[in-house]
């Protein structure tokens, strides 16, 4: 079988037909050029080039077989670099789960970095809760996840992506919507209040309950909710106020007003982290991580 050398010695003479210029344009001396054709030829069982003391020219199937060596040439260079930007995490695809709160902070980042300086590699996103998506980082179905704050085992890593307040979030008729400065806790003393589900929004849910406990403040919850947004659109509707992370606030409702709020021990109480497998080996989840 011809060899990428034998094939890039033939196009040379070809383009340049003259041995000797086709010689200096690949750096090297003419004996040995003149060997790499004859050795082509030889393997193709044709003559490819006419050649006297004067000239050079292109036999009929050396004319022929120019457009198929240069082809074959060109899908070897393009293989290479196919490699080499897969090896350098540039090109390939990583499977990115998220939860819904998630989506309204570190997510829209994480796109925006990858699509500017990683634009070859694909993004496939899961929206999962946090339990789900450790489950399928264990399985390797994901390669990065972005959770809330949760324990886990020692094959995962994490990191810090998101720092973040909360705000009060009330019906835009409530007594406590308008008003100067930030809420204190106290203010919700007594008040019909929208809270994070124990099991589905875990998180959120410790969350709340020791902040208020901490303050001494006791709402009373009206119902249990594990998504910000079914929880503003019951804010929404005048069924209670709710406490939200501070990137919720780009979801606008009219019937919702927001109100920063005075956490003295913590004004950035909420995190979402980025997780993945320590033994992970995909190359454009290496070059994500370093860009984020």
């Amino acid at each position: 079988m011809f060899t990428l050398t034998q094939l890039t010695c033939f196009m040379a003479v070809a383009e340049e037909l003259h041995f000797t210029r086709a010689a200096e344009r690949l750096r090297m001396t003419q004996p040995p050029l003149s060997r790499q054709i004859q050795l082509l030829e030889h393997e193709l069982g044709v003559r490819l080039l006419d050649r006297t003391n004067r000239t050079v020219r292109l036999t009929p199937a050396g004319r022929s077989f120019l457009g198929e060596a240069r082809r074959i040439v060109r899908q070897a260079e393009h293989a290479a670099l196919a490699v080499r930007q897969v090896s350098s995490g540039e090109t390939g695809s990583i499977a990115v789960g998220f939860t819904a709160g998630g989506a309204y902070s570190a997510l829209g980042e994480l796109l925006a970095t990858s699509r500017g300086a990683l634009p070859d590699v694909e993004i496939l996103l899961h929206e999962l809760v946090t339990r789900d998506q450790l489950e399928a980082l264990g399985e390797g179905t994901l390669d990065l996840g972005l959770i809330r704050p949760s324990a886990i085992g020692s094959d995962l890593t994490s990191r810090t992506a998101v720092r973040e307040g909360l705000v009060a979030a009330l019906p835009a008729d409530h007594p406590l919507a308008s008003g100067d400065g930030p809420l204190e806790l106290a203010a919700f003393q007594g008040q019909d209040f929208l809270m994070y589900s124990s099991v589905e929004a875990r998180y959120f849910h410790e969350l709340l309950l020791t902040t208020f406990h901490t303050a001494g403040v006791r709402p009373v919850f009206v119902q249990y909710l594990s998504q910000v947004h079914s929880m503003l659109a019951l804010v929404n509707s005048g069924w209670g106020v709710a406490l939200v992370p501070e990137a919720a606030t780009s979801m606008r409702y009219a019937g919702v007003a927001y109100r920063p709020l005075d956490l003295p021990d913590d004004p950035r109480p909420v995190e979402l982290d980025l997780v993945w497998r320590k033994d992970n080996d995909n190359p454009a989840l290496a070059a994500l991580l370093r860009l984020l």
